[in-house]
């Protein structure tokens, strides 16, 4: 925590005890005092220089746009590395912020609303000065045009004046939960007013950008990659947060068709640094020369975020998916232990919590404060939220593709929810309408673990089909919620906060673009979420995310995947790392270009 002190005479509030800090934590102290050198879990000296590269983003494939912010245009990879915030996390911190454009914050006990004190040096990419004023037009700008994310996270902040030059006041809303708000404040990217007042906001644009970050926009190819360079005039060298960090001259994203082309690319040297989501590859497919010789390395590093609620998420906006019977046979059909074995090496483990490898994961039936909750809420639940363990899929045959007991239970589950097969083997409802269902996805490699899964459905009298898109239609198509099935990956905050509206809120099922993908709009499950974001400690939290978990599995609003906790990454051995490894980030944004390594490999033939 920061001091306290006396501001009786203040005009910022009529509280007479307002904390003052460096950072600022949901819960407790902070892990780095006042006038800390830097994060344990970078090396302060660090060479500078070289060029780290990454393949883009695996769902698009492409981009066509530059502005980050709203929802027209696919944006290109990495944009966050151009704009800086208030406030950075820590990387061995569940849910601490320290100061970055703000040099210090002014708040009272309840947090009902929030001052930050602006570094006077900050500076834009053209070198205006960065103003409370543009603190002020960004809060507005992204509440009121920004995406769906930006408008549900900052609904209970009610508003953003300038106190000075360099000092902005936010007001949170009366009743509001207001333990995460000065982060999530925190966390808004600083647009510049002066550029936005020439540039329309609300355009897809391939017109690099002025902002305020480390990096800025270099050179750009659209579709085929994209190059920051780190800025020469930028504002913030030496402060404490940015010590050990911005380590390469150049950061790119080389984007490729498919996952095949990407990890030809790979092999050759077109990029450095690849994060392997495949398991068949990561199993079969490192036996190339580069490995064979030393010159690509291969490692995993452990990750103890959330392990991603990665699934199929069945869209509760159709009239079909309101049925929990209908969505709970749904899910008996996918054959994880067949998929893992035939598929995936063994090397995956079966999702069934939302907060994977967390204690924040149910378990077991509810008891304590956990089922004292719950009864709260005990007519508006099923009775077995409280009468059974929470739930986790049934384990399935790996001997063969579609276990005769999913089967059966699946169909059981269908007739009472009224589909019944007809003559021609296909489900039909009491009006006669077939019960048909579209898997929609724009990844080809996904094909493989799809396809078993329609065949599956297809035997119980499902008339089930794969739908392979192009990117852009599967952005408009998710955007639009115009799908019964589709495969997605969100991974969950280690301290959720109003953000989780966007994914399982009320307010998120019919904003088109948010991350609500199932359609979720439940009363008990926004008031567990408005529970969760009022939370006072950790514990409290943690009891009340698995609450929010138990009944969110027990409504069968998806057919959950796999995880792993850990990074499986492989990259050319021209890098030095850090000592440490941050627990809550992947780390590489503190490795640095090791030139004496570059040119041994060079040496050798390689990285020609």
């Amino acid at each position: 925590m920061g001091a306290i002190v006396s501001l009786c005479a203040s005009p910022l509030a009529a509280q007479t005890d307002v904390i003052v800090s460096h950072g600022i934590s949901a819960f407790g102290d902070l892990k780095y005092p006042e006038g800390f050198p830097h994060f344990e879990y970078v090396n302060p000296d660090a060479p500078r220089g070289g060029t780290m590269s990454f393949r883009g983003v695996l769902a698009s494939r492409t981009f066509d746009s530059l502005n980050l912010f709203i929802l027209k245009g696919e944006p290109a990879q990495g944009l966050e590395l151009v704009h800086d915030t208030l406030l950075t996390r820590s990387a061995d911190e569940p849910d601490a912020a320290y100061g970055l454009i703000a040099e210090s914050m002014e708040y009272p006990p309840d947090r009902s609303w929030i001052v930050f004190n602006l570094r006077p040096e900050a500076r834009f990419s053209d070198g205006e000065p960065l103003t409370s004023e543009d603190v002020v037009f960004t809060f507005e700008t992204l509440k009121t045009q920004g995406r769906p994310q930006y408008r549900i996270a900052l609904a209970d902040v009610e508003s953003a004046r300038a106190l000075g030059p360099h000092s902005v006041r936010f007001d949170f809303a009366p009743g509001a939960s207001t333990r995460d708000l000065p982060m999530v404040v925190g966390d808004l990217e600083i647009l510049p007013a002066h550029y936005y007042a020439e540039v329309p906001f609300d355009t897809s644009t391939l017109e690099p950008p002025v902002s305020s970050g480390a990096y800025v926009v270099s050179d750009v190819s659209p579709g085929r990659n994209i190059t920051y360079c780190r800025s020469r005039d930028y504002w913030g060298e030496g402060l404490a947060v940015n010590v050990g960090t911005h380590n390469f001259d150049c950061v790119r994203y080389e984007y490729f068709a498919d996952s095949t082309a990407a990890f030809e690319a790979l092999k050759a040297g077109a990029y450095l640094f690849h994060e392997e989501f495949s398991s068949a590859i990561w199993a079969q497919g490192y036996d190339f020369p580069a490995v064979e010789r030393g010159w690509v390395i291969r490692d995993e590093l452990r990750d103890e975020r959330p392990s991603g609620t990665q699934g199929f998420w069945l869209n509760l906006r159709r009239e079909k998916m309101q049925d929990p019977r209908l969505r709970e046979a749904l899910g008996l059909l996918f054959n994880f232990e067949w998929t893992n074995a035939t598929l995936f090496h063994g090397l995956y483990t079966r999702t069934d919590s939302f907060w994977e490898n967390t204690t924040m994961q149910a378990e077991g039936v509810p008891e304590g404060d956990e089922l004292a909750l719950l009864d709260e809420f005990r007519d508006a639940l099923p009775p077995d939220v409280f009468e059974a363990p929470a739930h986790v899929p049934p384990i399935s045959s790996t001997s063969q593709q579609l276990d005769r007991t999913a089967l059966r239970e699946a169909s059981r589950l269908l007739e009472e929810a009224g589909w019944t097969v007809g003559t021609d083997g296909l489900r039909r409802n009491a009006q006669g309408e077939t019960l048909s269902l579209e898997i929609l996805d724009d990844n080809p490699s996904f094909e493989r673990v799809i396809l078993p899964y329609v065949a599956n459905l297809r035997r119980v009298g499902i008339d089930a089909r794969y739908e392979l898109v192009d990117p852009a239609q599967m952005q408009q198509r998710q955007e639009d919620f115009d799908y019964d099935v589709t495969p997605g990956r969100l991974v969950l905050s280690l301290t959720p906060s109003a953000s989780i509206r966007s994914v399982f809120g009320t307010s998120g099922a019919q904003a088109p673009g948010s991350l609500n993908l199932a359609g979720v709009a439940d009363p008990v499950v926004d008031a567990l979420i408005d529970r969760i974001v009022a939370s006072e400690s950790r514990a409290e939290m943690e009891t009340r995310v698995r609450a929010l978990d138990r009944v969110l599995r027990a409504k069968h609003i998806w057919v959950p995947n796999w995880h792993k906790g850990a990074h499986w990454i492989a990259y050319w051995d021209v890098f030095g790392r850090p000592d440490i490894q941050p627990p809550y980030a992947r780390g590489d944004a503190y490795w640095w270009f090791d030139e004496d390594r570059y040119e041994a490999l060079q040496a050798q033939g390689a990285l020609r």
